[in-house]
């Protein structure tokens, strides 16, 4: 035992070093895995686009293809029952991981998700590629890291690695996937793990763009930046995005109540109701079908009236609430940011009428609203700026993009609504109906976990002695200006301080959270 805890003392102590190395090769592996999914899912668009005009107008070829559709409903909903942690998005599975509250089996969750995820999207459901993604890289860093037997502190930083090359590789947006694996999955900042995320998401960005070019995935021209006097228009479209926002994910959260609410449906029978939906939109309106790449296109180069943008909206709000609220193995990332570009073209077109803004600036506002939108829905609003203009290639907008993204925050915060992949990995431990992870048997392995203390937090001015530590819980090391000291009882805790505390695996999920609670936050 004691052996055990001085080697893993070690190992974290050349963390720096050897997670550059390990970041490098998850980044590779996990951008590769992923750019495979992202052409996949390409042609399966493809494929789908050749079907709906192939069976346009013939009702044998239509009876046909719901037939596949059953088929494929049938078979993502074998997959989910083999593996459930392909369900959803796949992002709060992997920050439940990561924060110790479950375990995932990456042999199993890799492959079904893979398929899984292509078949949804090849069907039309209205779900994103980047929560698979981030799972797919999550789950390559986790298979890297029990390949070559490394210890549990080490394949949670490993899977942090994975999930930003995941995103990077997704959406060509190398520092708003480092930004996110940190901002929403690790939750924590230090050099070591900004280090190794960053050569993971570079190295996954490098790959996919060696190969698929350098385009970004939105490609729309701003003619100008906005002026400031129109910034007040910027404070009211974030408040209708924090709004929107927070009823986005209410009712993402009541379609799941009401999919669950009929005894008589399973796993596969409410699949195959977001599969027919699917089916019988394909053929009354293709345009909301999958994440919805070509709305923005026709969007932004001005081909969509208003009243056709409010009913666009209204139908893919309602398609992604039957996608996801299925189970369907895809993600809402993409199709959020979908209806966060009407809110914004909606918008805009409005303030044309009854503002008198320059038409000039509708896209600006489009770009403004997807940013907002997905603030006050995941709220992370530092990766929603970042992510905005990577994928968008304007760098004009920083500025704007700060003022919406945080009303929209600020709105979302002040209305109580919780975000949504919190929500998501709280009913996941719910369905599971888990114990509290302290009780729960683990392999016996140390984990070590680091927790910067923020200020205002109640550990600040406090000794060692005279604090309340979670139970079963060591604190081994603790960093104060760059230096490493070893903490004693009468050792006075300063703001800034960065502490490593170890653990056994069994609880770390309960150790995290109690200790976020004590550095975080002052009661």
């Amino acid at each position: 035992m004691k052996n055990n805890t001085s080697y893993t003392i070690k190992r974290a102590q050349r963390f720096p070093v050897i997670l550059i190395g390990e970041g490098l090769l998850t980044g590779a592996a996990g951008g590769l895995l992923v750019l495979l999914y992202r052409v996949a899912l390409t042609y399966g668009g493809r494929w789908l686009g050749f079907i709906l005009e192939y069976i346009s107008g013939h009702p044998v070829r239509i009876f046909a293809w719901f037939l596949a559709l059953l088929a494929m409903a049938c078979i993502v909903g074998r997959l989910v029952k083999w593996e459930p942690m392909i369900s959803g998005s796949g992002i709060p599975q992997v920050e439940g991981e990561v924060t110790g509250k479950f375990i995932q089996k990456w042999e199993k969750v890799l492959p079904a998700k893979f398929i899984g995820g292509f078949l949804c999207m090849f069907a039309g459901l209205s779900l994103g590629r980047e929560g698979p993604s981030i799972q797919l890289g999550a789950m390559t860093g986790k298979g890297i890291s029990r390949l070559f037997g490394r210890e549990k502190t080490e394949e949670r930083f490993l899977m942090t690695c994975g999930a930003s090359a995941g995103l990077a590789a997704a959406f060509h947006a190398p520092l708003a996937g480092m930004m996110f694996a940190l901002e929403e999955i690790h939750k924590g900042f230090s050099v070591s793990i900004m280090i190794s995320v960053m050569t993971a998401s570079v190295t996954s960005d490098y790959i996919c763009s060696h190969i698929i070019g350098l385009d970004p995935v939105f490609r729309f021209t701003l003619k100008e930046a906005l002026p400031q006097n129109y910034y007040w228009l910027l404070l009211l479209l974030g408040i209708i995005c924090g709004a929107m926002g927070v009823f986005y994910n209410w009712a993402m959260l009541k379609i799941q109540d009401l999919y669950k609410k009929p005894k008589f449906l399973n796993e596969t029978e409410r699949l195959i109701l977001a599969f027919m939906a699917a089916g019988i939109l394909g053929l009354i309106m293709p345009s909301v079908l999958g994440s919805g790449h070509e709305l923005i296109v026709t969007l932004t180069e001005g081909k969509m009236v208003l009243s056709l943008i409010i009913l666009t909206f209204i139908v893919k709000f309602l398609f992604s609430a039957v996608s996801f609220g299925s189970g369907a193995p895809g993600g809402i990332f993409f199709p959020l940011l979908i209806l966060g570009a009407m809110i914004g073209g909606g918008f805009a077109m409005i303030g044309v009428r009854l503002f008198g803004l320059d038409p000039i600036y509708i896209n600006n506002f489009i770009l403004l609203a997807m940013a907002g939108y997905f603030t006050a829905i995941v709220r992370a609003p530092i990766t929603g700026i970042i992510l905005l203009f990577e994928m968008s290639g304007s760098v004009s907008q920083l500025l704007s993009l700060s003022v919406v993204s945080v009303t929209a925050y600020i709105v979302a915060t002040l209305l109580k609504s919780e975000p949504i992949y919190e929500s998501l990995l709280d009913r996941i431990l719910q369905n599971q109906g888990k114990k509290p992870v302290s009780t729960v048997k683990g392999s016996g392995q140390k984990v070590l976990d680091a927790f910067p203390i923020m200020n205002g937090s109640v550990l600040a001015k406090k000794r060692v002695q005279d604090i309340n530590w979670p139970d079963n819980c060591l604190l081994v090391a603790l960093e104060r200006d760059g230096k490493e000291l070893i903490p004693k009882g009468k050792t006075q805790l300063m703001t800034g301080d960065v502490l490593t505390v170890m653990t056994d695996e069994r609880d770390a999920g309960y150790m995290h959270d109690k200790m976020e609670k004590l550095c975080y936050t002052s009661y």
